[in-house]
């Protein structure tokens, strides 16, 4: 996959810069507060974690890519399983990783049709994955199934390529390509195959969706329960550099429980 090594020089410069500080605290304190708050269903569930014991708790981080999520995660302590469609990814992952790598269980999964039994894992987080399925929806029911009751779901992403069919976010896309230049930025929107990239996203299903109510729709469905989402995670966790670069295109966070 011609992709891999480039997105891997993005997630190295995340493990380098202030994500390697702002990603771990969110999803620390998301974790931590939400099983906090959950003891007593969970010991009824019998899901194993009486108190919030990092070790305990099984992640299952899909479409992992490089791997940026499931090494952060695996340096506070979680038991995290790593998973993409791609080998190439995961070699990826496992290099960057270093010598967590024997601390994370990388698997080669399709995200719309996994391999582990229901109710595996206790925490299920995706990063800028939902909007390249061409199932979203299964993929979803797929990851409740595997979902222990009680668990958590997280997943980030945003509506990446809006700007193709709506003219003001093109408007506002090409802006940010404008005080990138202007700031003296790299552009992440400007490389090799991004042409393909944008002839690939018109064939998807949710490039011209309104999300995040589309995915809270569709958790509240399929039985997903305490379905909330916050708009501009990124403001949280982003660098000044991606700040720039998706303006335009602010990251959500969608927090499901099952």
């Amino acid at each position: 996959m011609k992709r891999a090594p480039g997105y891997s020089e993005v997630n190295k410069e995340e493990l380098g810069g202030i994500q390697r500080n702002t990603w771990p605290t969110l999803l620390d304190k998301e974790i931590a507060e939400h099983f906090g708050s959950r003891k007593e269903a969970l010991a009824e569930h019998k899901s194993g974690i009486q108190n919030f014991n990092r070790s305990d708790i099984r992640i299952l981080d899909i479409g992992a890519g490089p791997g940026f999520i499931s090494i952060i995660l695996a340096e506070l302590g979680y038991n995290v399983t790593a998973a993409d469609f791609a080998e190439s990814m995961l070699m990826e992952a496992k290099m960057n990783a270093g010598e967590l790598a024997g601390n994370i269980s990388f698997k080669q999964e399709d995200a719309m049709n996994l391999s582990f039994e229901n109710e595996s894992f206790d925490v299920i987080v995706s990063r800028n994955l939902t909007w390249n399925l061409q199932d979203p929806e299964k993929a979803y029911s797929e990851w409740l199934r595997v979902l222990k009751r009680g668990g958590l779901m997280l997943v980030f992403d945003a509506n990446w390529y809006a700007f193709l069919v709506d003219e003001n976010k093109k408007a506002e896309y090409e802006n940010d390509r404008n005080n990138v230049a202007e700031q003296g930025y790299d552009d992440y929107n400007i490389g090799e195959n991004f042409d393909v990239m944008d002839k690939i996203a018109m064939t998807l299903p949710l490039t011209g969706r309104k999300r995040p109510e589309w995915d809270e729709v569709v958790l509240r469905k399929l039985g997903a329960s305490r379905v909330t989402s916050k708009e501009d995670i990124g403001s949280v966790v982003y660098s000044e550099k991606e700040k720039v670069n998706y303006a335009s295109t602010p990251m959500f966070m969608i927090k499901a429980e099952k």
